[in-house]
């Protein structure tokens, strides 16, 4: 297999997503989510929407394979986050 920046470029997007797993770790083991703004949260995850239409585009298929995954554990952790914020203030 040849090493195409389509290739490093999907191994960034795949080692972004297991990062992002300890932060759903985290979140999971705390039950609360403090410090952390939903507004670049929320960036990144329209950026990972965005990332998987123009990945396909351009016909960079690792990168869309390593974004789908990004885009998956993103939305997990926005939607935890929210649902723990939105826990913590109804009591």
């Amino acid at each position: 297999m040849q090493v195409t920046p389509d290739l490093i470029n999907g191994c960034f997007e795949l080692f972004s997503a297991l990062l992002l797993l300890l932060n759903i770790r985290i979140i999971l083991k705390d039950k609360t989510v403090k410090g952390v703004s939903l507004i670049p949260a929320g960036f990144f995850l329209s950026w990972s929407v965005w990332n998987i239409y123009y990945y396909s585009h351009l016909d960079q298929w690792f990168s869309f394979y390593g974004g789908i995954i990004l885009l998956v554990v993103n939305t997990t952790w926005m939607g935890l986050a929210l649902y723990y914020r939105r826990k913590e203030r109804n009591g």
